[in-house]
């Protein structure tokens, strides 16, 4: 029987989330044209199946290839300091490139998507390599309580948790601690760095750890200082193999 909608009828339209998309969309589109998502490397608009990074920068992105050579520079850095199963990292980090305005962006600016996306794209990059590919526990470089407070989250930390989107390796509940509030490491020497940081990490529940292969993670490495504490910390643990992964090395 013919005749107008029901009320029912039109309300049952009107909030079906199928009915609604069209609207979504083009409403999604007209805000984009005002408040654009920009990119966190390069600062053009996003499409909208893009995410933080444009396939223009993904594309572009300066990859080291690092990671099946045992002579990389980023291994080199801890040769005769420790022994560590595997050493690399992602990208290489330019102080006026896109790396380095991704990582500020994930550091200082509260952008953890962008970490996210480069922690999927570490991981997608590495976890094929014939000397990582049997990494069980990713742990991150842990902040002090008090900076992590004040920043609300740990960028290593953000890294890892994109990382176990795409690779299935453990998250244990137990790790490295920060126990030292260090000044910060920027414009110090090697010398100096390490100093500041040889004794600001400790190991908690190290029994979970015990014989695992552990992948060490942090957003960039310099001199390596920070690392190496943290990885000396580890290997207090028996039986257990410490790699090395940076998002960037500078």
């Amino acid at each position: 029987m013919g005749g107008f909608p029901t009320s029912c009828t039109v309300f049952n339209k009107v909030l079906n989330p199928l009915a609604m998309q069209p609207l979504l969309t083009a409403f999604d589109d007209l805000l984009g044209l005002f408040i654009p998502n920009r990119c966190a490397g390069c600062a053009r608009g996003l499409m909208r199946h893009e995410r933080r990074i444009c396939g223009h920068c993904i594309g572009d992105l300066p990859r080291t290839r690092f990671h099946d050579d045992p002579l990389n520079p980023v291994q080199q850095l801890f040769r005769g300091k420790l022994q560590l199963h595997a050493a690399s990292a992602f990208l290489k980090f330019n102080s006026a490139g896109k790396v380095q305005r991704m990582l500020h962006q994930l550091k200082y600016k509260g952008d953890r998507a962008v970490g996210l996306e480069l922690g999927e794209r570490m991981a997608q990059d590495v976890m094929q390599s014939t000397r990582f590919g049997d990494v069980q526990m990713a742990l991150a470089v842990p902040l002090h309580p008090s900076k992590l407070l004040q920043r609300g989250y740990n960028q290593a930390q953000v890294l890892v948790d994109g990382m176990r989107s795409v690779w299935s390796i453990e998250d244990p509940d137990t790790g490295l601690l920060r126990v030292l509030h260090t000044s910060t490491q920027t414009r110090k020497s090697r010398v100096d760095r390490w100093m500041n940081v040889r004794s600001a990490f400790a190991m908690e529940g190290a029994e979970a750890l015990r014989g695992k292969h552990i992948l060490l993670v942090d957003d960039v490495v310099t001199t390596g200082a920070t690392i190496e504490a943290c990885a000396l910390a580890l290997q207090s643990i028996p039986d257990v193999r410490v790699s090395v992964l940076t998002c960037a090395c500078a």
